[in-house]
Order: C-alpha cells, then sequence, then structure tokens
C-alpha cells in the first residue's frame, strides 16, 4: 500500500526512536540543503491590435472633389420619335402620316456621395439621375419630360506598402438588375454604358490620387512615434502583487483599412514579447528602429504570463493552521485507540531537485493510560505536484528524517499512516494557489477592460486561462498560469 504523507513522517520518527532507545545518544539530523534558483520568467509571443484613427472626410472630400457633378450630357436627334401612322385599306397597311423626328435633350449627375464600411473594403455609394426631354422638330410634339436613377458602388481597398507608403484600388458595381433607361416615346434610352464609360476613368484616377491624399497624414511618422513609445511596461495590479506587462515590439503588421464610428481606421497588429513581471516595475525594454511593414490579418491575440509565487514563510502558517485544525479532533488508531497529536511548528523552503522541504515539530499520545507523550522535528522533503490544468496539489515522492524522544514510533507511524493529514496539507495549499488565481486573474480583467497608460489606452479581454505545472524554487512555490484574450492598444495623446 502506497504510504501516506505522515506514514513516512512516522517512519522517520520511528526510526529516530529506535535509534534512542539503542544508542542513548540524540542524533543530530541536518536539514534539507536550501535551494537558490528561482521560478522563470518565460516570454509569450502576442499580437496586439493596433488602431490608428484619421478623419473620413479625406476620402469623402476627394471624392466629393474628383467625381464630376454631371457625369454626361445628351443631345442626339431620332429620326423616329413617333412611328408612322397606318391604317389598313383592302387588306394592305397604308401609312397616312410620315415618322416623326426629334431631339432628345438630357444629363446624367451624381448626388451626394455617401461612405460607409463593407469587411475591410470602403464603399462609396454615388446616386446617379438623369432627366431626358424631347425637342420636336416636326412642329406636333409639344415637348415630353421623363427621368431615372439608379445607384453605383465604388469599392476601394486601401492598403500600405512595407515602405510605409499608401495604396489604393477602385471597383464599380451598380445596383441594377436590367440596365436603366427611360421608356420615351416608344423607345428605351438607356445610360447605362455611358455611366460606365464616364466613371471608369475617373476611378483609375481616384487609384492614383486617393494614395497621394493619404499620405499627406504622414503616416509614418505618427507610426514612428508609436512605435518607439511601444517599448514599455503597462501595470496590470498596481498591488497585493504589483504585476507588470513587459512589451518589447519585434514588427508591425498590416491588417486593413475600415470606418469605425466614423473615423477612418488603420488596423495595425504589434507583435512584441510580452513578458509578466511580478513586484516591482521592470525597465523599460530600449527602442530599436521602425521595420518595414509586414502584411497579415490580426486578432488582437494577447498572451499573458501570470506567475503565481507563494512565499515560503507565508504558507507556513497556512500549513500550520490546517494541521491544527485536524488535531482538535482524536485519531483512532487500530490497536491503540484514540490517539492526541499536537502540531507545533511548521518550516518550509525549497530544497534540491525541485522538492519542498518541510519541518514539522509535532507531539503524540493515547487519549487514554499513561504514556508519556512522543515528541519529535520531522524533516519531511517531496515533490509538490499539480493536476493537469488544476490548482489542485498532491505530495508524491516523499523522504522523511527526524529526532524523535520516547519509544513511541509505531504509534506515530500508525497515526501519520492515516491519509487525513497529509490530505488536509495538500488542501491549504489548494485553497491558498486557488484564491491567489482567482484573485490576481480578476484584477487582471478589470485592469485590461480600459486602462490608460499614459498616451496609450489599453483595452481587452481575458478569455482562456491555463494552468502550468507546479514547482518547488528557492523564491517560493510557483504555479505558472497561462492566459489568453483580445486587446488593443490606443494611442491617444
Amino acid at each position: 500500500m502506497h504510504r501516506s504523507f505522515f506514514a513516512m513522517i512516522l517512519a522517520g520518527v520511528a526510526a529516530a526512536s529506535a535509534l534512542v532507545a539503542g544508542c542513548g545518544d540524540r542524533k543530530q539530523v541536518e536539514p534539507p540543503p536550501r535551494a537558490t534558483d528561482v521560478a522563470p520568467v518565460p516570454q509569450e509571443s502576442s499580437l496586439i491590435t493596433v488602431p490608428i484613427d484619421a478623419d473620413q472626410q479625406i476620402v469623402t472630400r476627394l471624392l466629393e472633389r474628383e467625381v464630376p457633378r454631371t457625369l454626361w450630357t445628351i443631345d442626339q436627334h431620332f429620326d423616329r420619335c413617333i412611328a408612322p401612322q397606318k391604317v389598313k385599306l383592302f387588306g394592305a397597311s397604308v401609312k397616312v402620316t410620315p415618322p416623326i423626328g426629334c431631339t432628345i435633350i438630357g444629363k446624367v449627375t451624381r448626388g451626394s456621395i455617401r461612405l460607409h464600411g463593407e469587411g475591410r473594403e470602403l464603399v462609396a455609394a454615388i446616386p446617379l439621375h438623369a432627366a431626358i426631354s424631347a425637342r420636336d422638330i416636326g412642329g406636333v410634339l409639344k415637348g415630353e419630360t421623363a427621368t431615372g436613377a439608379a445607384m453605383v458602388y465604388a469599392h476601394i481597398l486601401l492598403g500600405v506598402t512595407p515602405q510605409w507608403k499608401a495604396t489604393g484600388s477602385v471597383k464599380l458595381r451598380y445596383d441594377w438588375q436590367t440596365p436603366p433607361g427611360i421608356d420615351f416615346l416608344g423607345q428605351r434610352i438607356t445610360f447605362t454604358d455611358r455611366a460606365d464609360e464616364k466613371l471608369q476613368p475617373i476611378m483609375r484616377q481616384l487609384e492614383g490620387s486617393l494614395p497621394r491624399e493619404l499620405d499627406r497624414v504622414d503616416l509614418r511618422s505618427q507610426v514612428e512615434g508609436l512605435w518607439k513609445r511601444s517599448f514599455t511596461s503597462l501595470a496590470l495590479n498596481e498591488k497585493n502583487p504589483p504585476v507588470w506587462l513587459r512589451i518589447t515590439p519585434r514588427k508591425l503588421i498590416y491588417d486593413s483599412y475600415s470606418l469605425h464610428q466614423g473615423r477612418l481606421r488603420l488596423r495595425l497588429g504589434l507583435e512584441a514579447m510580452t513578458e509578466t513581471h511580478v513586484g516591482q516595475r521592470p525597465p523599460d525594454p530600449s527602442p530599436v528602429a521602425l521595420p518595414p511593414l509586414a502584411r497579415s490579418a490580426t486578432d488582437g491575440q494577447l498572451h499573458f504570463f501570470l506567475p503565481v509565487i507563494a512565499d515560503y514563510a507565508q504558507l507556513e502558517p497556512v500549513i500550520l493552521r490546517a494541521l491544527v485544525r485536524r488535531a482538535e479532533r482524536p485519531f483512532v488508531l487500530p490497536g491503540l485507540g484514540p490517539i492526541a497529536a499536537r502540531f507545533d511548528k511548521v518550516t518550509a523552503y525549497g530544497t534540491t531537485e525541485g522538492r519542498i522541504a518541510l519541518g514539522i515539530v509535532l507531539a503524540a499520545r493515547p487519549v487514554s493510560g499513561a504514556v508519556s507523550e512522543t515528541r519529535g522535528l520531522i524533516w519531511l522533503t517531496a515533490r509538490a505536484v499539480n493536476a493537469p490544468g488544476s490548482a489542485r496539489i498532491d505530495f508524491r515522492d516523499l523522504q522523511v528524517t527526524g529526532d524523535t524522544d520516547g519509544l513511541g514510533g509505531d504509534m506515530l507511524l500508525q497515526l501519520v499512516d492515516n491519509p487525513a493529514i497529509s490530505a488536509q496539507i495538500a488542501a491549504s495549499l489548494t485553497q491558498n494557489f486557488s484564491h491567489d488565481v482567482e484573485d490576481l486573474l480578476g484584477k487582471i480583467r478589470r485592469a485590461v477592460a480600459a486602462r490608460r497608460e499614459g498616451e496609450f489606452v489599453l483595452g481587452g479581454t481575458v478569455d482562456t486561462v491555463e494552468i502550468g505545472t507546479l514547482g518547488a524554487y528557492g523564491n517560493g512555490l510557483y504555479l505558472p498560469v497561462r492566459a489568453t484574450g483580445k486587446a488593443n492598444i490606443s494611442y491617444r495623446p
């Protein structure tokens, strides 16, 4: 049967008791060596959405200027505005009036251009209006007028080159199912081809003028300032404990332009190394020159590394309270009956090979009878482990040495072979770490929801949490926690 946590402790006590009885002298047991290593702080690769906003009127004003109000006009003579009138005479069709000609005069104009977003494209809606009238040459018609309308959509796809120069392409789309036109005096007057004929050269001209207009914003200078300021540390939690997110940018990634709440938004992704530091604010990384712009989609994914480190001095009273609480009830041992135990002191620290050392001062005696209590100092080393993805803690590979007085080794062995004691210690540490993890995650969630740091506003969510493998180091019992979420940093001076 696998020996429990305290079975191994009492085995050590029994061995020490036998040694005392046989030799008459107490053997001094050396405490386990203290570890000097520290828990690691891994670097995570994160992709932070960095939106840069500009006035959408940059595009709207350019469209209004480049697309003329009058797209085309018509002034054309038609010989047969009214077909000749016929009658049947002796079974044959005979013309009684000649065809009447006329001149068609009209124009197609566009209304105010409306800009909106559609996916990664900007869409300019251009309303068209046609008005056509006829002037009678034959002196018969007094004048007829007809109107028609259609909508043209200019799909604008903006981009940025690796050298930070704006690019643009424009494609037209019409919303009609049949070519728009006017049924006038028995014939169809259309303006589809002519509208497209006039608009296509304008759109090609826009593909050249739009990037030049956007370059006037001087995107590189704006981004360069943001890039340098991104080498920084953001406060995720101010105290108990202080937590900092240290950001070291690696490259900037272009995603797309879009319209957002009336603003023209350039969506960039900042790929950076993120390190989470607990304690004092770490020094800012040294900035490097702005690299060429990369092209890829961004999802704003952010990785936090949250080291939950419990100082051993803080764990000692936690473990002692758990043992004292359990000792309020006697332990019933086969053949010995109720046994009273007392736990006086716990010393904890990290030792070699990733193990935790616990020095426990305890005493035990039968509840009935005149047998004096057996006392001892037990040094326990064990590997603290947790279940995958959980803060629940167990102890494995127990090793025990210690000093005791009296001959109650068998009693102590049976006492600590009771799994309730080792389970009590593990449960106390589990509760401690579970509380620490939830408390820290709650603070991080509140911090990233909306936090200003100088000229930047950090916003985001914590979506998933992954608990790593527990380890004992010189600076504490260490539980690595990784959290993933969505985040963006807005530059708002």
